[in-house]
């Protein structure tokens, strides 16, 4: 049987230094790269795994973000469709409208297509803002002129020039109005 070599430190010495020099049997210096390849190797591994769920992540990332804005162009979509199934029945009450020459007939077509426009932006959720007789407010209000009325209290709307429209909480246009004193 082979005797096997122990490491010994061998230390010479010089005026300046003392170096220490190390020997290693071969077998020795074979079990020691085997284990180095071994590390090595499992280091590959984990650095190929983790690559591969670096690279999942992105490709998800990027479906997510091509399927968000999707639905998002989707979404649009589907509310201009919903909003213009509402205001094509006005259009179409505007070419008979167009028709009628008898002032009564072409009054009485106009009250109905306003009504019908009302109800368009019910079904949107839009509602009218109330401005005449109301105090003043600059959220809903749009201030134009300043009239003197007797009759009205201080920053009291007294006219609506341009009606005003709001979405739940957001405005959508400003009532344009002359407000009192």
């Amino acid at each position: 049987m082979a005797e096997k070599k122990k490491k010994v430190l061998v230390e010479e010495e010089t005026p300046d230094t003392t170096v220490a020099e190390e020997t290693v049997s071969a077998e020795d210096a074979v079990d020691e790269t085997a284990q180095l390849k071994a590390q090595i190797e499992a280091l590959q591994t984990e650095l190929a795994a983790a690559n591969d769920k670096y690279l999942r992540m992105i490709a998800e990332y990027d479906n997510f973000r091509k399927r968000s804005a999707h639905d998002r162009v989707l979404a649009c979509n589907e509310a201009t469709e919903a909003a213009l199934k509402n205001i094509l029945p006005i259009g179409d009450n505007l070419a008979r409208a167009a028709q009628f020459t008898d002032p009564a007939s072409v009054a009485k077509g106009i009250e109905m297509m306003q009504k019908g426009f009302a109800e368009a932006l019910a079904k949107m959720g839009i509602e009218e803002i109330d401005a005449k007789g109301q105090p003043f407010d600059p959220e809903l209000h749009n201030a134009v002129m300043h009239v003197e009325d007797e009759t009205l209290g201080e920053g009291v709307v007294a006219d609506v020039l341009q009606k005003g429209y709001k979405m739940g909480d957001r405005v959508l246009r400003y009532a344009m109005v002359t407000v009192a004193n």
